[in-house]
């Protein structure tokens, strides 16, 4: 069943935060050439938006998934989610995309210096939780060609340890990457927690090692349990 086409434009409008007069306007920027009267008609029923200004409309007030917002028949892999768990899904969906490491080359080229939507980890945060990534504790932030075009996620610092290349409260950018050389600063999980460290890895066993050296070093007595997340671009 199709729901009332006047409510969910309204609804979405008013969650986008703009009057019917700045919707027209943004419209009108897509190429959709209509007056603040028009949205009126279209939001209380008395008309309907054609199928090409019905699609602009859509981007306009970023509605993706549109069987599930106009009909009852959502994306499949949205199926049985609440608005919290689809709006994390589409989020993270729209980070992919914005960070350019999986475009579809045959259709486009890499976005390049493109702004981005990278996720961020405060590492304070998560002790004790061992699997970063997958954690839904992060902060989107938007980044442009500041950042390694390579990064692919930040962690904020926590304490001294890094001093004095890195800082507590630094955001520091991670490229995803499952093995480090010896000597590489990079994010690690090991026994239930994460780690921003220097890698050492000689003869003798593999350790985590801190900048400041009044910190002790972490001794990895199972290398083949350790997770390595990534590390910080050259």
């Amino acid at each position: 069943m199709l729901k009332n086409f006047g409510d969910i434009i309204c609804s979405f409008r008013k969650k986008k935060g703009i009057s019917q007069r700045e919707f027209a306007t943004l419209l009108g920027k897509h190429g959709v050439k209509v007056t603040n009267q028009a949205v009126s008609k279209w939001e209380s029923g008395a008309s309907l938006p054609n199928a090409i200004q019905f699609l602009i409309i859509c981007e306009t007030l970023d509605i993706v998934d549109i069987g599930g917002a106009f009909g009852s028949k959502s994306y499949d892999f949205l199926h049985g989610l609440n608005e919290d768990g689809r709006r994390l899904v589409l989020e993270y969906a729209n980070m992919l995309c914005n960070s350019g490491l999986y475009d579809d080359l045959g259709i486009c080229a890499p976005r390049g210096t493109k702004i981005r939507t990278l996720p961020v980890y405060d590492l304070e945060a998560v002790v004790g939780k061992d699997r970063l990534l997958d954690l839904p504790d992060y902060t989107p932030t938007q980044v442009g060609s500041e950042v390694p075009y390579t990064a692919t996620f930040g962690v904020i610092v926590s304490g001294d340890s890094m001093e004095p290349d890195y800082h507590n409260g630094q955001i520091v950018w991670i490229a995803r990457q499952a093995k480090l050389e010896h000597g590489d600063v990079g994010v690690f999980t090991y026994e239930g927690n994460t780690y921003f460290k220097r890698l050492r890895d000689r003869v003798g066993g593999m350790r985590l090692q801190s900048i400041d050296s009044n910190y002790p070093d972490i001794i990895v007595a199972i290398p083949e349990t350790i997770i390595t997340l990534g590390k910080v671009p050259e």
